[in-house]
């Protein structure tokens, strides 16, 4: 450290982090003109031909350019291992590195937060801010919108086996549908992406890069941000080291925190604002004693099945051919067509684990590859990795400091599989995988199970215990500063995302969300930061 310096002046407003919620709300806030508005990113730009060509999450998760390299503690759940957890280093987040799969969740979903006591979350209220953002090949509907900067397209690539296995789900009784995003997401259909003409949609290309030449927004990159200061209860500080240097920037109105469900957390209790024990036990002087700093983290589990397939074109052998490989670079190259655009999955099913639940609760993500986990290299054989999520956990876990030192790890305890309900819909999703491979549109491709395996009897105890050693992250964690009424002990933030105790001081991402959406979690993301940073400007 070369000691403190402050940037020049003060800002109306101080952001922390420019991922998925950060770049929405630092393009929201510097719109006017009038609000002088400071980004702080902790990674570097994007400009790394990984983070645009769609593929590119292949190599882009498990490299400390891009991804935090987190990692979970040993999981008593997953019977003592410990996970991987990516998240996006650069402009963009997450959504620099992610899957691309646009998916709201189900109109339920935002009802049950209403019922929470959070008026203006329900379905009613979020669908205009998804329709307001959106820029769809659809077309403008009820539910869709176009002219937003969140561009949202049909897939560039087809497999046959990726037919089959869709034929295969209407074989079990899984009707096909054409939209995943109504509000109820129940069926099987290709997913639609968060791509431009076969090039990768983050939030940094659709939202910040436009307002990057308004005077008014700062935006600094390689900024990690240590702590916030507080004032007389009110946060005024963003104290952050930049190239070795430890510098200050000054909030004359509001900072907001937009460094996802993990990050948001370690600024929080590092600043001192969590639960007195762990901060006390990190060796942090306690400001507020907010008890929910941390906790209520839910994350989807997905259980990745894979098998072998015989007769059947996979990117697995695609891949390891360089002749292949050589006409996939082109077709791309050319048409921006073919595989190189492939989100990780392209097929989804949302079905019911068992006959009793009121609406979908597990959903399959299938792919025409197998690895044994993202940063691998693809298998040598073809296969397809049918993996199955329990949309709605009730296991929850924690996010908490181990020290007051900004570039030390986080400790990360999602605590899967901890509640009996969750073993059991992970028994009956790896059963439901199991059933839907031996449909007959399956046959030709003769599916051998290759994980769990076929060892693994059909027993609830043999189903979950395997389900604990194939199960791994689908990379939503979400819940961690959530959002609930000011007498609810675990809330954070109130409706309007302001931290409980402290002035001028919001969080804006998916932290704050009281539970997971069923399905994938960015443009859920997107759509919160949108519309408490327009409520802010109103």
């Amino acid at each position: 450290m070369n000691g403190t310096a402050d940037l020049e002046g003060e800002y109306d407003h101080i952001i922390v982090g420019a991922g998925s919620a950060g770049c929405v709300v630092a393009n929201r806030l510097s719109e006017s003109g009038n609000r002088r508005v400071l980004l702080l990113e902790a990674g570097g730009r994007d400009n790394w031909i990984w983070f645009h060509i769609p593929v590119g999450y292949l190599f882009a998760i498990g490299n400390p350019r891009s991804d935090w390299m987190f990692e979970t503690v040993a999981e008593p759940g997953l019977n003592g291992r410990k996970l991987n957890y990516p998240r996006g280093k650069v402009l963009g987040g997450s959504s620099a590195i992610n899957a691309m799969i646009s998916m709201r969740g189900q109109a339920a979903d935002y009802d049950h937060w209403k019922s929470l006591g959070l008026p203006g979350w329900g379905w009613d209220d979020v669908l205009p801010v998804f329709r307001r953002i959106e820029d769809h090949f659809l077309g403008e509907s009820g539910v869709h919108g176009t002219g937003g900067e969140w561009r949202v397209e049909a897939p560039r690539v087809r497999w046959d086996i990726l037919d089959a296995v869709r034929q295969a789900a209407q074989d079990m009784g899984v009707e096909p549908v054409g939209d995943f995003n109504t509000g109820d997401n129940e069926g099987s259909s290709y997913f639609h992406v968060n791509q431009k003409g076969g090039v990768r949609w983050s939030a940094a290309r659709g939202f910040l890069k436009p307002a990057m030449s308004r005077n008014n927004l700062r935006v600094e990159t390689g900024c990690l941000t240590d702590r916030l200061v507080l004032e007389n209860g009110r946060a005024t500080v963003v104290e952050f080291v930049q190239e070795g240097e430890r510098r200050r920037a000054r909030c004359r109105g509001e900072i907001i925190l937009c460094a996802g469900s993990i990050g948001s957390v370690q600024v929080l209790q590092r600043s001192g604002i969590g639960p007195g024990e762990v901060l006390k036990a990190a060796g942090v002087a306690v400001q507020v004693d907010l008890q929910g700093v941390g906790r209520n983290l839910q994350d989807h589990l997905q259980q990745r099945a894979i098998y072998r397939v015989s007769g059947a074109r996979t990117l697995n052998e695609t891949y390891h051919n360089l002749f292949r490989r050589g006409l996939m670079g082109l077709d791309y190259a050319v048409r921006r067509r073919g595989p190189l655009t492939m989100a990780p999955s392209q097929l989804g099913i949302f079905t019911r684990s068992d006959a009793g639940r009121a609406r979908a609760n597990i959903e399959f993500h299938v792919q025409p590859l197998s690895l044994d986990k993202f940063g691998d290299p693809l298998h040598r054989f073809p296969a397809i990795t049918v993996s199955a999520c329990n949309l709605r956990p009730t296991s929850r876990g924690e996010i908490r400091i181990a020290s007051p030192d900004p570039a030390a790890k986080p400790i990360i305890a999602p605590n899967y599989l901890s509640t009996e309900e969750d073993r059991k819909v992970a028994a009956d999703a790896i059963r439901a995988t199991r059933q839907l491979m031996k449909q007959p549109a399956m046959a030709r491709y003769s599916p051998e199970e290759f994980l769990p395996g076929p060892a693994v009897g059909d027993d609830d105890a043999a189903l979950a215990k395997a389900a604990g050693d194939i199960g791994t992250t689908i990379f939503h964690p979400v819940g961690t500063a959530k959002m609930g009424r000011p007498d609810d002990a675990d809330s954070v933030v109130d409706k309007d995302l302001r931290v409980i105790g402290v002035e001028a001081l919001r969080v804006i991402d998916a932290s704050v969300m009281p539970t997971i959406t069923s399905g994938n979690t960015n443009t859920p993301t997107i759509m919160i930061a949108d519309k408490v940073s327009r409520e802010m400007t109103a």
